[in-house]
């Protein structure tokens, strides 16, 4: 399942560009590059936008909100990393205070999320947060099988268990570097993922753990607020990878009445109007974007069945 381009297909990639010309708005976007001569992979993702409007309409505690920041950028880079076309979903679950907590989302980077809480929030490292859990990733390509990996939540945080995912399925040796900045008037995250390409040979951990140690020196500052350009270049001027476009990410909850509608005609109608009846209306709330469908005698009368 893994996007792997041999260093033939990255040198003659058409659509692969120097990163003199790479000018694109830090903003919401990820941006991928390949050490050409190094058998290493590296994605960069920065997001704004996209995360206010997942907490726009919660009133998450900052530790669950840190917690979906970093599920989100890790979901993005998961996105890009991995071939298929189709629906992703990254969970967490467990018997911590934070009960769950999702980002889904597609091939387009077109992301949502919510978390669920069924208990008081004392501290913010993963495991105070999910307690005894485990991270479920979830691909459901547009052609083709079904696919879920799970792995426990052993790791001191969400980037080591990405790691460990990576490890455990793909058998890739992996790193990863998070940062948040958030405020109530403004989120910010970003996140910086090396990987290296499966050639199995000694020179490509020589390389790995170079570039490692080079991605190693990045600051949380540098992360969130340098644009690609610059940050790519501070951390990786002698090695030269090669940067192909950005691609956007954004919010999109998919949500609709007409959706819901569907919903509620799979339902037993005869119950359906017996609770419009005695209520005057069925509401039907979105956990992700909080937007409210409602339903009255006759919408409810009109749906099939």
């Amino acid at each position: 399942m893994t996007d792997s381009p041999t260093k033939k297909q990255t040198q003659t990639q058409s659509h692969a560009q120097p990163r003199s010309q790479q000018n694109e708005q830090q903003s919401d976007r990820l941006h991928r590059y390949v050490f050409n001569e190094l058998d290493c992979r590296g994605e960069l993702v920065q997001i704004n936008q996209s995360l206010n409007q997942i907490f726009e309409n919660h009133q998450y505690p900052q530790p669950v909100k840190r917690l979906l920041a970093e599920l989100m950028v890790a979901t993005a880079l998961l996105t890009a990393t991995l071939k298929f076309e189709g629906d992703i979903s990254v969970q967490l679950q467990g018997d911590g205070p934070v009960s769950y907590a999702v980002i889904n989302g597609n091939n387009k980077l077109e992301l949502r999320g919510l978390a669920k809480l069924q208990g008081e929030i004392v501290n913010e490292d993963l495991h105070s947060l999910i307690g005894h859990g485990h991270m479920v990733i979830t691909i459901t390509p547009d052609k083709g099988e079904r696919y879920q990996g799970i792995v426990q939540l052993e790791g001191d945080n969400l980037a080591q268990c990405i790691e460990a995912y990576f490890k455990q399925s793909e058998q890739l040796e992996t790193k990863l570097w998070m940062a948040c900045e958030l405020s109530p008037e403004n989120n910010k995250a970003a996140a910086l993922f090396l990987q290296i390409l499966p050639a199995n040979t000694t020179r490509s951990e020589e390389d790995f753990q170079h570039l490692t140690a080079l991605s190693g020196t990045v600051k949380d500052e540098e992360l969130l607020h340098l644009d690609a350009n610059t940050l790519l270049t501070r951390l990786y001027h002698q090695e030269n990878p090669t940067i192909y476009p950005s691609q956007a990410v954004s919010f999109k909850c998919g949500c609709s009445r007409e959706k819901t509608e569907a919903a509620l005609a799979s339902m037993v109608k005869s119950e359906l109007l017996e609770q419009v009846e005695s209520q005057g209306v069925i509401n039907v709330d979105c956990q992700f974007c909080q937007s409210r469908f409602a339903f009255d005698m006759a919408a409810i009368k009109k749906l099939p069945g």
